[in-house]
Formats: C-alpha cells, sequence, structure tokens
C-alpha cells in the first residue's frame, strides 16, 4: 500500500499508463506518475501540454480513454480504491475553470458564504453558517491576509481577489490533496507572496500539486517535479534535478516593434469619473485622456479598480453623476455598441462569458459584432474575417472544436483573434497574458506590437509591468480607485488626480 499509513488523512494517487483523447485528439499520452502524502510537486509546461487535463484526471472530474494496462487508483484511509467516488470530495481542485463559474452563472454571494460552501462541498450556500463556521472562515480569511474582503461580494472583487477568496475556500475544506492550476495568474506580489508563504509552512503530510509554466513561480518548497511536453511526461523526479529552465522556452523576451506614429485625435476621455458597483465606489475622480496612437500601461494592486477603469472605457459601465465619459463619434443618438465594434477587448471575465460548447469559429465570429455568441447566422463576411482572424494567431486547426476542448492558453489565444477579427482602433486588454507560457506571451505580445506601429491605440493592464516599461507612451497606477500615479511617459501628462 506504498507509504500511505493505516487511518491517513492524506491520499496517494497513482496513474498507470493512462492516456486521454479529446474529439479523437490525444491530450494525455501514456502518463505513469504517483502522488504520495507529504510530497510536493510542481507540475510544470506550456500552455497545451496537458497540465490541467491531468490535475481533472488525478481529482477526479475527468475519466482517461479505456485502454488496456490504464489504472487510476487511491489509497485514503487505509483503503486502495480503483474509482474516484470515495475521496473526491476529499481532494481540492483550484484552477481558472472554477472561478469562470461564478461569473458565468452570477454567483454573487458574500467572499465569507463562498468560502463557507468549501466545508460542506456544495457549489453555492445551501444553509446558513452556524456561528463555529463562521468563525472557521474568518481565520481562513485572516491567515491568508484578506480578512477585510469577507463581506463582499464575490463578483465585486477583482480577479486576483477571487482567486485568494477560492484558496481560502479549498483550504478550509481540509483537503486529503490539494491541486492548484495556475493559482497565481492574476495575483499581485503581495498575494504571490501569502500564497507562497502559506505553501512554504506546510509542515503537515499534505500533499500538493502546483501547475506552473513560469520558472520563477516555482515555490521553494517543492520537492519534486513533473514536465509535460505534447501530452507526455519528460521528466519526473526530484525538483533539484528537474530541467525547468530549459523547459520554460526561453524567457519572455520579444523584439521591439516601435510605434510608426504620434498620438492624435482623442479616442476616450474620463472627467472626474466615477464608478460604482453596487454602493461601493471602486473608481474616483479619474480624469485622462486615451488618444490616438498612445499605448496606456495601467497597473495597480489586486482590488485597485485597473479592471474596472477598462471595462468603463469599453462601456460595461457607467460614470456617476458629476463626472463625464466621452467617446469618439459617440453622441446622443448614436449606440454604444458602434463604438465596441472598433475595439478589442481581451479580458477573464469575457473568457468566462462564453460557454464551452460553443465552437471556436463563432466565438471569433461573434468578435464583429461585440457579443458574446452569435444571435443571427453569421454572413459570409463573418466568416471570411474570422478565417483570416484565426489563421492570423495559428488557430485555424481549432476552428471547429468547442472551447471546452481547448487549454488556457488555446482558450486565450482565441479571444486574441476575436479581438482582431473588426481590425480595431483600440485594444484594451486586462492582465491579456495571465497563464501563458514563454513562447506564446511572445507571440502575442509581438502581434500587439506590431498592431501598435500600425497606429492602434492599446490600453493595458498587467501585473507584470517590466515586460511592458519600455514600450509604453503612457501609465497610470491604481490606487484604492485613485490615480496615484498617471501622466506620459515621454511625453506632456494627459490625466490627472
Amino acid at each position: 500500500m506504498g507509504r500511505g499509513s493505516v487511518g491517513s488523512p492524506y491520499i496517494e494517487v497513482r496513474l498507470e499508463h493512462v492516456s486521454l483523447k479529446r474529439a479523437r485528439r490525444r491530450v494525455l499520452e501514456d502518463i505513469t506518475w504517483r502522488v504520495r502524502p507529504a510530497e510536493r510537486w510542481v507540475l510544470f509546461g506550456p500552455n497545451g501540454s496537458g497540465k490541467t487535463q491531468l490535475l481533472k484526471l488525478a481529482a477526479g472530474i475527468v475519466w482517461p480513454t479505456p485502454a488496456p494496462g490504464t489504472r487510476r487508483r487511491y489509497l485514503w484511509r487505509g483503503e486502495l480504491s480503483d474509482s474516484p467516488y470515495q475521496v473526491k470530495d476529499e481532494i481540492a481542485y483550484l484552477g481558472a475553470e472554477r472561478q469562470d463559474k461564478y461569473e458565468r452563472y452570477g454567483w454573487n454571494m458574500s467572499a465569507e458564504r463562498i468560502v463557507g460552501t468549501g466545508i460542506f462541498h456544495t457549489d453555492i450556500p445551501l444553509d446558513t453558517l452556524t456561528a463555529a463556521e463562521r468563525r472557521r472562515v474568518r481565520a481562513w480569511l485572516k491567515r491568508l491576509g484578506v480578512a477585510p474582503l469577507a463581506r463582499r461580494p464575490f463578483l465585486s472583487l477583482s480577479y486576483g481577489e477571487r482567486r485568494v477568496i477560492l484558496l481560502a475556500r479549498a483550504l478550509i475544506s481540509r483537503p486529503g490533496l490539494l491541486l492548484l492550476d495556475e493559482v497565481m495568474n492574476g495575483l499581485d506580489p503581495a498575494n504571490r507572496s501569502r500564497v507562497g508563504r502559506w505553501l512554504a509552512r506546510q509542515r503537515r503530510r499534505l500533499p500538493w500539486v502546483f501547475a506552473t509554466h513560469r520558472v520563477e513561480e516555482v515555490p521553494p518548497s517543492a520537492s519534486h517535479a513533473l514536465l509535460l511536453a505534447g501530452g507526455r511526461i519528460v521528466y519526473a523526479g526530484p525538483l533539484r534535478d528537474a530541467p525547468l529552465v530549459r523547459a520554460a522556452a526561453g524567457g519572455a523576451s520579444h523584439a521591439r516593434i516601435r510605434a510608426g506614429r504620434t498620438a492624435g485625435r482623442m479616442l476616450v476621455r474620463l472627467t472626474d469619473a466615477s464608478v460604482y458597483l453596487g454602493e461601493r465606489r471602486v473608481l474616483g475622480k479619474l480624469s485622462l485622456t486615451v488618444r490616438a496612437g498612445e499605448l496606456w500601461l495601467v497597473h495597480g494592486r489586486n482590488g485597485s479598480g485597473k479592471t474596472t477603469l477598462l471595462r468603463t472605457l469599453y462601456g460595461d459601465h457607467g460614470v456617476a453623476a458629476g463626472g463625464r465619459i466621452e467617446r469618439a463619434g459617440i453622441g446622443a443618438g448614436v449606440p454604444l455598441e458602434r463604438f465596441k465594434r472598433r475595439v478589442g477587448l481581451v479580458a477573464p471575465h469575457l473568457q468566462a462569458g462564453y460557454p464551452g460548447d460553443l465552437g471556436v469559429s463563432e466565438v471569433v465570429q461573434s468578435g464583429r459584432h461585440a457579443s458574446v455568441g452569435l444571435n443571427a447566422r453569421p454572413s459570409r463576411a463573418d466568416s471570411n474575417a474570422a478565417r483570416r482572424a484565426l489563421a492570423k494567431f495559428g488557430l485555424s486547426e481549432l476552428a471547429a472544436r468547442p472551447l471546452r476542448e481547448l487549454s488556457y492558453g488555446e482558450s486565450r489565444r482565441v479571444l486574441f483573434a476575436r479581438a482582431f477579427v473588426n481590425a480595431p482602433e483600440l485594444l484594451l486588454l486586462d492582465e491579456p497574458f495571465a497563464g501563458l507560457d514563454a513562447a506564446t506571451r511572445r507571440a502575442l505580445m509581438t502581434r500587439v506590437l506590431e498592431a501598435h506601429a500600425r497606429g492602434v491605440t492599446v490600453v493595458v493592464s498587467a501585473q507584470a509591468v517590466g515586460e511592458w516599461r519600455a514600450l509604453i507612451t503612457h501609465e497610470i497606477e491604481l490606487s484604492g480607485g485613485r490615480a496615484r500615479r498617471c501622466g506620459a511617459t515621454r511625453t506632456s501628462t494627459t490625466c490627472r488626480r
């Protein structure tokens, strides 16, 4: 029975010659892997290598393709089982899909109640928390440094704040195995540090698997590494011997492409703009002007208002009385959709909004109409434009595939194709490279800079400010919804506090 002791609450997973096919495409090939109590694994590989599907296999969420010699076994409390049903509730899996589910279904309970569902292994609260359960929830929120968020509606939180809340939900369940799929995506340095400290403090025998594609995210407390490439294991063993740097595919450098035009006419202007979500003010009296040909960087901690600012520029949020927003070509009686069709948008909430059964080509075609999905049969022009955009981003072979069969990185490339399908004059990019491997980041950065060189205006929010510093023309740093620093990097200031 291996090293799992009789009665141990921790889970040992054994995969033997496991493969996985999706729509006749092999995603994982002949995987043999064993995770024992007290082992702390880094699951490393580029986008599309099969990391998420391997975690889902281990969690019992998906089933391996039947084949001779294939076995998936779980050792828990001294009992060995070939089925995950006995242990599924004891395995905590946290990935982008779980977070996206709350956005998709509009589950907007308080953060405290979301964490409380981890006690009962349910998606939504089924009963009121007792005083003891509430104290337990608050203790975990305090341990992860997010206690002030307890009463906030979940969907009012930033992407990074939601991730930490869902980590608290996973941990409060007292899992026997913890599976973390690209958990650092969207986290600011403070929250990354909190997660890293929690992992480092673990002295119990709780086994965990931490999936990432970035060497700098590898927790120092990890003991083992599994490297995937093309759905196959290329290394499994002690972390100290793992060829992580070579597997990272050459870093995130890219060719510098300078803009071919100087800043021009006004595209969007905010004047003393405040934005409220519910009764909470998220942005306070911001004034800035985005002009044609500029490249803006929006940065700040999780919850500072970055996503709200981009969605306000796009038109998803209105400006409170006393402030004003102006958009080029949009006046009284002109529908906002006319502006949105000139804008390419890439954002986590958009990726979460598409149903998994929608085809890749349909997603890209919907960008022609600034919609999520299609309300009518696509025209020939829609189909041709989508075909060109898919080819531009190397997605032609995926055109007929449903979104649910794509990796996270492939789905993000589909969003880029959607954003470019109308040859936009403005790109709004909300953490566009979060969760992407170095090669994909490099390729997409090149596309963005090529567009900017042609005169396309770019506004990007990012935690990784270093990769943008030498390229931007303007920046705004947000803190608590206000501009801490705002202006041009090489020309005159066009925004104020």
